[in-house]
């Protein structure tokens, strides 16, 4: 159980939750939503101890396990070594037997020690950790070719896995989960769901992945409002609940701010007369009000539209034999006609090559074989993996797109920027300033300024709150040009995607038809073999 009681913080001024009371009991599984900046991560850390509340109080089981963020703390140990790490009395254990082990002459004591230590490892499982802890990292994409490897010789995203195994290892009362999908495929997030699925502590995720949360949770904690309102059932649950709430409580808003009207009007009009006694309660009633001011909704949902300014030709790109590989072959030989208005999803395990083809067929990369060509009149819109570096940090996002077209009007800019969130003053904030989140809408904006007849996306929910991810989904649905983009997000994949390009093991599947049949077709995942 985790109990939270009167929990309040606020930053830079601005108050994130106020006397929060919640308590988080065992046998659920909760996600934690809001848009970005509402407190997510705050309150995680919060929870787990790494920060404190400007005032309340949380208690924890003494066996909690929370997702740790810094990939460089465990450099010099073997990936297989950390994970263990996660399971604090069994790592303990098994570091001071092995101590003991190296002593020339064992005493009484230490004899008396080590079977102590044996008892502790034993109850532990620790004579079957090693291979529940390499069943885990393989469940998560980190195989036994890397699992004796020390962490400083991995990659960043495998490392981000290492340190989910490790946070679900060693069968924690209570699970705090920032993010977990993040730099996890498919099959992965998939094997993930499982997992979860039957944990029977208490589990708090925060992730972006609509599919995903609605696999796992049974209750959501929304933060709304200046606090935290939980909700029983999935994310989609939690939605429909939340509009009737929402409507309750800005109808409440509106008694309040009807009555504080009325109140000023009295109190304007008769301060100066006769009807002094009844001024001073109509002031005192004002001013209590006043201190249950009126909270707002926190919820902002950006408009995403991409339209063409004109479209190109029915044969969009002509793929022939196409070839690439660095240490290992990615694809070979590929061929494949991409015709107007289609939107291809590629999917795969994380470095089989899904980013080098989308460089590949732009020309930012040299191909070994083959050819991609682009189709008449092809104007291709790019976002990249990463937008920031994209994004000169010299200027603002007001001016930054009125210099990717200088005749557009200020008011056009202005309401670009206004249905990407940046609002009144924030659209002269300055680009060196913006957060991943504000990076990937400014790119958007631009998107929708350049209007573009092909969409070529790597990645492009990444730093998206749930709110935006929609929005994403729903602008690409309605896009009439041609889309290839690379998601993790099942559902944007099966809401947008009407081919399929798959990375497997032993090569690049053209699949002409939706995700949901894709999947149908692969027994529900996309490479069993990687």
């Amino acid at each position: 159980m985790i109990q939270v009681t009167g929990v309040t913080k606020a930053f830079a001024g601005k108050k994130l939750f106020e006397n929060v009371n919640v308590a988080f009991p065992p046998g659920r599984r909760y996600g934690l939503t809001g848009p970005n900046g509402a407190g997510k991560t705050t309150f995680m850390k919060i929870l787990s101890g790494d920060l404190d509340p400007d005032s309340g109080t949380v208690s924890r089981p003494k066996r909690f396990s929370m997702l740790k963020q810094d990939q460089f703390a465990f450099e010099e140990k073997r990936v297989i070594e950390v994970v263990l790490m996660g399971n604090a009395p069994l790592w303990a254990a098994m570091h001071e037997k092995e101590k003991l082990l190296e002593k020339s002459d064992l005493t009484d004591d230490d004899g008396a020690r080590l079977g102590e230590l044996e008892g502790i490892i034993g109850e532990e499982d620790g004579y079957s950790a090693e291979s529940q802890a390499a069943t885990m990292l393989e469940g998560l994409g980190v195989f036994e070719k890397d699992q004796g490897r020390l962490m400083k010789e991995i990659t960043g995203g495998d490392k981000v896995r290492v340190l989910l195994a490790q946070a679900l290892f060693g069968k924690p009362t209570a699970l705090l989960l920032d993010e977990p999908t993040n730099s996890l495929d498919l099959d992965s997030i998939h094997w993930l769901e499982e997992f979860l699925e039957h944990f029977e502590g208490t589990l708090i995720v925060i992730s972006h992945d609509r599919h995903f949360l609605n696999s796992i949770t049974t209750h959501i904690a929304d933060i709304d409002y200046e606090t935290i309102i939980t909700y029983n059932g999935s994310y989609d649950d939690m939605v429909r609940a939340k509009a009737q709430v929402r409507s309750r409580i800005e109808s409440e808003n509106q008694d309040k701010e009807k009555r504080r009207e009325q109140l000023q009007d009295f109190v304007a009009r008769f301060s100066a007369g006769t009807r002094a006694s009844q001024v001073q309660s109509r002031i005192k009633q004002l001013e209590k009000l006043s201190l249950a001011d009126t909270k707002k909704s926190n919820i902002a949902r950006p408009f995403i539209k991409f339209e063409m300014k004109r479209p190109s030709g029915k044969q969009t790109l002509t793929v022939d034999h196409l070839s690439k590989k660095f240490d290992k072959q990615l694809f070979k030989g590929f061929s494949a006609l991409i015709t107007k208005g289609e939107k291809v999803a590629i999917v795969g395990r994380n470095a089989m090559g899904k980013t080098t083809f989308l460089r590949t067929i732009l020309g930012e990369l040299k191909s070994d074989a083959g050819t991609a060509v682009w189709g008449h009149e092809a104007n291709i819109g790019y976002m990249p993996q990463d937008v920031k570096p994209t994004i000169p940090t010299n200027t603002t996002c007001f001016d930054y797109l009125h210099d990717i077209d200088p005749s557009a009007g200020n008011e056009q800019i202005r309401g670009l920027l206004g249905r990407m969130l940046f609002r009144g003053d924030e659209g002269m904030k300055p680009t060196k300033a913006l957060s991943g989140g504000e990076a990937v809408r400014l790119l958007f904006c631009r998107l929708m300024l350049e209007q573009p007849n092909i969409l070529v996306l790597d990645e492009p929910t990444n730093h998206l709150d749930l709110e935006a991810i929609s929005a994403l989904g729903e602008g690409l649905q309605s896009y009439p040009g041609t889309v290839l983009f690379v998601a993790h997000d099942r559902d944007l994949i099966e809401a947008c995607a009407t081919r399929i390009f798959a990375f497997h093991h032993d090569g690049l599947e053209d699949f002409p038809g939706n995700y949901q049949t894709f999947l149908e077709k692969h027994g529900g995942v996309i490479d069993a073999q990687a």
